[in-house]
This record gives C-alpha cells, structure tokens and sequence, in this order.
C-alpha cells in the first residue's frame, strides 16, 4: 500500500476528525470536482463544527493519471490492490486517520456537503448513518428505472424483511460511520454487497442506524458505470440469505418438517384405524413425506452450523434461543439422541422384517413403518455427524452453545454498545 501525502488537514493542524473516503478505478475526469465538492464538504465542518477532515482517494490500479490528479489537488492517495469497490471502500476506510469515516462515490453523483448533517448524527450517538435518494431527490437520469422501481426497493426491502434495519434506502452510495463501528463491523464484502453487509451487520450487532437525506445527480462519466444491474443485483442477494440462516434454511425446514408430519401423522391414523381403503393419502405420498422430513432436519442442523459460525464470527449474537438450549445441547446429547433414534428405526425395520418374513415375504401392502424405521435411522446419524459439525465450528468444543452463549453474556455485561459508550461519557 503506497501513500503519497501531501498537506490535507484544514489549517495547516495534523489533527484529523473527519476523512472522506473515495473509491477509484479510472476517474480522471470526474476527481476534480468531487475533490472540491468534498474540500468544501470540511469547509463547512470546519467552520460550524470545528472539525479537521481529509480526503483519501482509495484507487483501485488506475491507469489514468487519477493517482497524480488526486493528490496534486490535495488528497491523500492510497493504493489498494484487492479489486472491487468494496475493497477500495474498506482499504480507504483502514488507513482513514479521522474518527468519523464519510464514504462516497467519485463519479460527481453525491454531493459530499450533504455530509455535514451525517457526521453530525454520529456526533449525536449514532454509530453508522445512511443517506436516503428516495428522501432527498434523484435527479432525472440519475437511476436507471429497473434499479430505482425494481432493484433498490426490492432489495432494500428483503434486506429489512430479514434483518429489520428500518433504513429505506440501503444501497445509497453517500453513508458515514465511526472509526470504531467500521472496525467493530469486520466487513469482507470486495465488491458491490459491501453497501449490504455494512447495513445488515449492523443491523445484526445492534449499533444504533441513522437516516438523512441524499440527493443523487447524474454521474459527470462520459462511460459506462462500473455496476452492472443484474450481476450486483444478484450478488447483493445472495449477500442477504447467507446472512440470514433463520430464513435460508430454517423457515425451509419448518415448512417441510410441518408438511411431512402432516402426512405421516395423517397415514398413521388411517393405518391404526384400519381405514387404509379410504385414504387418499397412498404410499408414494408415504415415501415423499419421509423423505421431506429428512431434508428438513439436515436444513435445521444446517440452519444450526450457519447461526453458530456467525455468533463465532462476532457479526451476529447470540439469541434468548441458544441460552435456552445451552443446558441441553452439546455433542454428547447430539450423539445420545442421534443413536437413540437411529436404534429405534432399526428396531423398526427389524419389526417390519419379522412380520414380511412371517408372511412368507409375500407383497407389503402398507410401506409406513418401513418409511418410518428408515428416516429415524437417516435423521439419527444426521444428527450425530451434525453434533461433530457444530463442535467444529465451535472451534472444537463440545458445549457449543454453553461456550457461545456464557461468552456473550459476559461481553454483554462487560462492554456496552459503541453508541452507549458515548451516551455515558
């Protein structure tokens, strides 16, 4: 990473409040304005907040002169050599020296003084604060219509579906956070799903979200933008359901846990009463049902691992749900209730198999204890290989859930949340 750094701080002080990020890639024709734009953006901090700011041109291997351009109008250049916008966002952000990080777009859209009434939110408790196009205006020919009728809402609206962020627009190019949240955050994303991550992340560790308006003008390129609708759209998306477990994999295998016992319970009260001639429920629905009911407990074990991983990893935490589980569930009651299970479908089958071989292995015309026998004896083993994967994500321990959930009862207790920090001091 290569620093060029000229004198960027207002006033000629080395002490740096604010620093306004800008990604990269070729941008030649459009810094100047918004290296201005932005300059007057601290002016304005400076004069009424009486804050010190910089600009960090994160540059993504231009090839343009943008490098040169940048920092002979003042800006702090720094090289990021991971491609894509959300690395450039997050490089820029990492060397970013002030405590309050404006991040925005170098292609003359955002209006970098509109940042004024961001970092003043953060001043005011916030920890991470959007910009709204939909509240402040988009210019015509600012948006295409698929992204501003289709894509923004409908992504923004998922994404507050899952993770209830209550922001309304998302995706805006124009957001401030705090040194601290950024870090606090642990953000990956290396392309356009960074917008994404940050809000649902957010959402997920509970730091306090504000909302300002943004307006969104033409870009001053005289090419093609570097987002691409339907590929971003898509990777924003699948973005949203890997961070969301309880809806990939959990609402799944309620449904279908729900619909098999359904059928199953059905079949087995039809049997017991000995009315299999008026059912409408035969043995293809019988074999279907047992199947739907081990897919859906392998999707909740699923649903298990991807909750525990994120709890593991800091951007989730953890539920009233794992605190009620944590007294019961480890690996050795995984393996106790997994054996217990696949012991009684065996027990089943070998039932099954007394009673054909009685009859001469003669045509079965009721194939439900033999579903049934065979899916205890599947969701048994699911559930003791599954025990070993949850262990594992744990970092190899067995009381997975004990370990995450008395882990972050004492951090709850111990470290409050950014925003609570400042409220108390």
């Amino acid at each position: 990473m290569s620093t060029a750094k000229p004198d960027y701080s207002i006033g000629g002080e080395t002490r740096v409040d604010v620093t306004i990020v800008m990604p990269c890639l070729n941008e030649a024709q459009c810094l100047p304005m918004c290296i201005a734009n932005a300059r007057e953006a601290l002016d304005d901090m400076h004069s009424r907040m009486a804050m010190r700011g910089e600009i960090v041109i994160a540059d993504n291997g231009s090839t343009d002169g943008s490098q040169e351009i940048a920092a002979s109008l003042g800006a702090r250049v720094v090289s990021v050599e991971a491609r894509g916008y959300g690395a450039a966002l997050a490089g820029g952000a990492r060397a970013a020296l002030g405590r309050y990080i404006v991040m925005g777009d170098a292609d003359g859209s955002y209006d970098f003084r509109e940042s004024f009434a961001m970092v003043e939110a953060l001043r005011n408790g916030a920890d991470l604060c959007m910009g709204s196009r939909f509240k402040g205006g988009i210019a015509k020919g600012a948006m295409p219509w698929k992204n501003r009728y289709i894509g923004n809402p409908v992504l923004t609206g998922v994404l507050n579906l899952l993770f209830r962020s209550g922001i309304e627009d998302a995706h805006c190019g124009l957001r401030a956070l705090t040194k601290d949240c950024f870090h606090e955050l642990g953000l990956r994303g290396a392309g356009m799903e960074f917008a994404s991550e940050m809000v649902i992340k957010a959402a997920l560790k509970g730091v306090r979200i504000a909302e300002v308006p943004a307006t969104l003008s033409p870009d001053l390129r005289d090419r093609a933008p570097h987002l691409r609708p339907w590929r971003d759209g898509w990777r924003h998306l699948r973005y949203l359901l890997m961070l969301a477990p309880a809806w990939l994999f959990g609402a799944p295998a309620a449904l279908m846990g729900l619909a098999s016992l359904s059928v199953l319970g059905y079949a087995t009260m039809i049997a017991l009463m000995g009315l299999s001639g008026a059912s409408v429920i035969g043995n293809y629905w019988v074999i279907l049902a047992g199947a739907m009911l081990g897919v859906s407990h392998i999707t909740l074990l699923l649903a298990g691992a991807a909750s525990l991983y994120g709890i593991r990893e800091g951007y989730r935490r953890a539920g009233a749900w794992s605190r009620r589980l944590a007294r019961w569930v480890s690996l050795e009651t995984m393996l106790l209730t997994g054996g217990a299970l696949a012991l009684g479908g065996l027990t089943v089958l070998l039932t099954v198999l007394a009673r054909w071989s009685a009859g001469r292995y003669g045509p079965i015309a009721n194939v439900l204890p033999a579903v049934i026998g065979t899916t205890m004896i599947v969701m048994g083993t699911q559930n003791a290989l599954g025990g070993f994967l949850l262990a594992v994500i744990n970092g190899n321990e067995a009381d997975f859930l004990k370990n995450k959930s008395a882990a972050a009862a004492q951090t709850q207790q111990a470290v409050q949340p950014p925003a609570e920090k400042r409220r108390a001091a």
